[in-house]
């Protein structure tokens, strides 16, 4: 047998057992419980680890160079509070203090920035790419890390790269396909089909165990869903469970092959990036969109940016302004398996591709939420803190007046002139007050 035959004997083998083991069960939405052993082994291995450390190093060391504790003690209170007991009734310059304190706790540590950076965790999940490195604590310890990156990049890789190109290339011809028929409620059911089935193989690829709760409150046509954004894979999370309506820009190279197969068979609603920068416009087709009932819902991720999980930031208002149903949806990744959170400016999509694919898996669990609709009297973006406030409620998450673009631009000068507005409105108050009682 020569080494052409071998390796030949070598592949079909391979794609065998991926087509028979794996891609078949996951495009018809089935399990044969080699994931859920996967996952028992793993969450032994880990709790075996985490036992090992505890023994090698102090807990209370490990707690402090690894948990995702603040370095400061904030005082949470309003302005108006903090100044109550450096200032009298008028102008007082021991005032300079309060500002100088709140000044220094954001040098030290904002609450913006900490957002955009991987969350830390407490015990170590056998990834060198955590904040402490416990691989060197014990031999034994050491040995079952090296053995992970073998299993990781030699076995878990090859099996999760096959898997995705095979779910994106289905995608890809699939939605082709489907696209050349004509408008009928057939060709909504295979472009259904289509997607739900290739998105559950790519979840697959990253060994994605996801756990849908009140699947009763799961968004209708017509409708907008919203959700928190931590990663792009986000939406084939959601895919996995029902189909959606993409929002977004236009995309060069495999990003924009995907996107025009896929509209071809679905509305979805893609923008060039000179008409994201028009709100009319955008706003326009997407009211046309949510107008007819039998188009699917829209998804949307109002933060604009990635999260990392921890936290919600500011909903912007366009997506509240439209009308319709919201239908809130809340995402929460457990870490410990994986870090799901894509920091753009840190690493390109390969590299973040990479860093999935060789993680353990990718464990997460997703909250439909009751619908919800614009109240009497209440404006966009008192909607959108009311939707924002229920999904971080849900989620567990900490919910964050602040905007996601401070991810790359600088804070704007209004929240700078907010601030001078509220100390103006004490002095001219006490002020007032002063006048009065005399």
């Amino acid at each position: 047998m020569d080494s052409a035959e071998l390796a030949g004997k070598i592949v079909y083998t391979w794609l065998t057992l991926v087509l028979g083991f794996i891609l078949l069960p996951s495009a018809f939405g089935v399990s044969l419980g080699i994931s859920e052993l996967y996952m028992k082994i793993l969450v032994k291995t880990l709790e075996w680890a985490t036992l090992r450390i505890e023994k090698g190093v102090s807990k209370e060391s490990v707690l402090k160079s690894s948990a995702s504790v603040g370095i400061i003690q904030r005082d949470e209170s309003p302005m108006e509070k903090g100044l109550s007991g450096l200032r009298g009734r008028d102008f007082e310059l021991s005032d300079v203090f309060y500002f100088s304190k709140k000044g220094l706790q954001a040098i030290v540590e904002d609450e913006v920035t900490q957002r955009f950076s991987s969350e830390e965790l407490v015990s170590w999940n056998l990834l060198t790419r955590t904040n402490v490195n416990f691989q060197y604590i014990s031999p034994k310890l050491t040995m079952v890390w090296v053995l992970g990156v073998i299993v990781r990049y030699c076995v878990l890789l090859p099996l999760r790269v096959t898997l995705a190109f095979i779910g994106i290339s289905f995608l890809v011809i699939g939605t082709t396909l489907v696209g050349q028929l004509p408008e009928s409620s057939l060709k909504n059911q295979l472009s259904e089909l289509v997607h739900l089935t290739c998105c559950r193989i790519c979840v697959r690829a990253l060994s994605g165990t996801i756990h849908y709760h009140n699947k009763q409150y799961r968004p209708q046509k017509g409708g907008i869903c919203v959700a928190n954004h931590t990663s792009p894979i986000d939406v084939l999370i959601l895919t996995t469970d029902g189909c959606y309506a993409m929002v977004g820009q236009v995309h060069g190279g495999l990003m924009g092959i995907i996107q025009r197969a896929m509209v071809k068979a679905c509305p979805h609603v893609w923008f060039e990036r000179s008409e994201m920068k028009d709100r009319h416009l955008v706003t326009k087709r997407l009211r046309e969109h949510i107008a007819d009932k039998k188009k699917l819902p829209i998804l949307i991720f109002p933060e604009g940016t990635c999260i990392n999980n921890t936290s919600v930031m500011m909903f912007k208002k366009g997506s509240f302004e439209i009308g319709g149903t919201i239908y809130p949806v809340a995402i929460k990744y457990n870490p410990q398996f994986g870090d799901a959170f894509w920091n753009s400016s840190k690493y390109n999509m390969v590299s973040y591709l990479l860093r999935m694919m060789t993680s353990w898996a990718i464990v997460c669990d997703v909250w439909y939420m009751p619908p919800m609709t614009r109240e009497e009297g209440e404006d966009a973006v008192q909607f959108a803190n009311r939707v924002k406030s229920a999904i971080a409620i849900q989620g567990g998450l900490t919910e964050l007046p602040w905007d996601g673009g401070l991810k790359r631009a600088k804070v704007k000068d209004t929240f700078k002139e907010e601030q001078q507005k509220n100390y103006s409105k004490m002095i001219v108050g006490n002020g007032s007050l002063n006048l009065e009682l005399d």
